[in-house]
């Protein structure tokens, strides 16, 4: 699958620009974890994952990565992409546990990625160029400020990569810096 066609396939059952915009920060950020764990080659596979992730979130949320394999597999996905994309909701919404590193960085940034992205807006610059380590785990440790964030599940999937959660959100930080705009 082409990021062309995937990228028509997500626009056909998303069209909220916040799900869009999401949607693109994974697949980023999860290029940029592609190239800094030694997967360069498979960089264009982890960012397919990282576009398609929430595909059938937007109009089936109470079927999250249960509607997915369907879609993907109507789509002509193989296997190991529908798979990954399954994983993220691991213990959510899916029995699929993460089980390659890079169902693994999902897992952990998925949810990261959005309390980021909420920090970010919150600065003058609205970005998140600007933004310090010390900064994002105070907005971390404030359980009111983006309080849909599951810290739960981010702390899991630091576990899951057996990192520090210093180290998570600093990687995923850096790579949203990368891939901004």
């Amino acid at each position: 699958m082409t990021r062309d066609e995937a990228f028509a396939l997500l626009t056909k059952y998303n069209k909220e620009d916040f799900h869009l915009h999401h949607a693109q920060t994974v697949e980023g950020t999860m290029r940029y974890f592609a190239e800094k764990l030694g997967y360069g080659d498979e960089a264009d596979f982890w960012a397919l994952v990282g576009l398609l992730h929430d595909i059938d979130f937007e109009m089936w949320p109470e079927q999250h990565c249960r509607k997915a394999p369907e879609l993907l597999a109507e789509a002509g996905a193989d296997e190991r992409l529908i798979h990954a994309v399954v994983s993220h909701g691991y213990g959510l919404c899916s029995d699929v546990a993460p089980e390659h590193e890079m169902e693994k960085v999902l897992f952990a940034c998925d949810e990261l990625t959005g309390l980021i992205g909420a920090a970010a807006l919150m600065r003058p610059s609205k970005s998140c160029q600007d933004m310090e380590l010390k900064s994002l785990k105070k907005k971390f440790k404030d359980k009111r400020f983006a309080a849909g964030c599951d810290r739960e599940v981010i702390a899991r999937g630091a576990e899951m990569l057996g990192w520090d959660l210093d180290r998570l959100l600093s990687e995923t930080l850096e790579a949203m810096k990368a891939c901004e705009g």
